[in-house]
């Protein structure tokens, strides 16, 4: 896949767009979007037409991003991850973030926030390795502990959880508390936010919806803004038609309500969009 490392830039902050993999939704698109009409179907594919392969399946980018400002460094997700990642038993594992952020020129020791979305096993891949997947040039700051031979793979930075993501684990995916929350805890690199919270370069935004504690990152200068969306907008069908209802959403209504509120904000001004699915990395809503 393409390592071109796409960029956008509000005022002095820059947002940099990091693939990690592509491929095929693990089921057909009509059972994530049952509520989809045919004609919204051929709407959000002129729009996207990347999002659909010749045998009509949904092709999904996954990617990150990273937040450059002159406070510091945040990455925003953390994608699929290496072979052995939670995502390996349904997502195009190993993940190249790893190649994505050296072409970019970031070292993960650089890196003094991340912020997880969510605790979908997509989003979270590269978040926590074994040692082995530890690379040379980003291993552990001294003094780091680790936890069961994982480690966070940003060793210097500061993992950001909503509470109420953090307190739906259980149901989520109890697998994520060995793999990843326990390991950052023990790291001491896990913080849980209540709500919305600034941040070195803008601020998380909770979004709940998708998932109970669901956020997303929101860049403002002036009458521009950037939303790093995380799972708020899986496909361009919910960017063309923000009702409509995702069947991997957790709470559909709340989803959907995050999903109008945040995109109403292009009413006030200029605002980017920064998907982890969709195949471009950068729209205007």
């Amino acid at each position: 896949m393409s390592l071109d490392v796409p960029r956008l830039r509000v005022g002095p902050t820059e947002i940099i767009a990091l693939a990690d993999a592509e491929g095929p939704f693990f089921s057909p698109r009509a059972d994530a979007f049952p509520g989809a009409t045919a004609a919204q179907w051929a709407e959000a594919d002129r729009f996207d037409p990347g999002a659909v392969d010749a045998e009509g399946r949904w092709r999904l980018q996954f990617r990150a991003y990273a937040i450059r400002g002159d406070k510091g460094l945040t990455v925003v997700d953390a994608g699929i991850g290496p072979a052995d990642s939670p995502a390996c038993s349904w997502a195009p594992v190993p993940g190249v973030l790893p190649a994505s952020l050296a072409a970019a020129g970031i070292d993960p020791a650089e890196v003094d926030t991340v912020v997880l979305t969510h605790l979908h096993t997509d989003h979270v891949g590269w978040a926590v390795v074994s040692e082995a997947a530890v690379p040379s040039t980003g291993g552990p700051a001294e003094g780091d502990a680790s936890a069961g031979g994982r480690r966070p793979y940003f060793p210097n930075a500061e993992y950001l959880l909503q509470r109420a993501e953090f307190d739906a684990l259980d149901t989520l995916n109890p697998q994520l508390r060995e793999t990843l929350t326990d390991p950052l805890a023990a790291a001491g690199r896990l913080r849980l936010l209540d709500g919305d919270t600034p941040l070195r370069a803008g601020r998380a935004v909770a979004t709940p919806g998708h998932t109970p504690g669901h956020q997303s990152v929101l860049v403002t200068d002036g009458r521009e803004s950037a939303l790093v969306t995380g799972d708020l907008l899986v496909h361009a069908l919910q960017l063309l038609h923000p009702g409509l209802a995702y069947a991997h959403e957790a709470d559909p209504e709340a989803a959907r309500h995050s999903r109008e509120r945040m995109l109403g904000r292009g009413t006030a001004g200029a605002l980017h969009l920064a998907t982890p699915h969709l195949t471009e990395p950068f729209l205007s809503a």
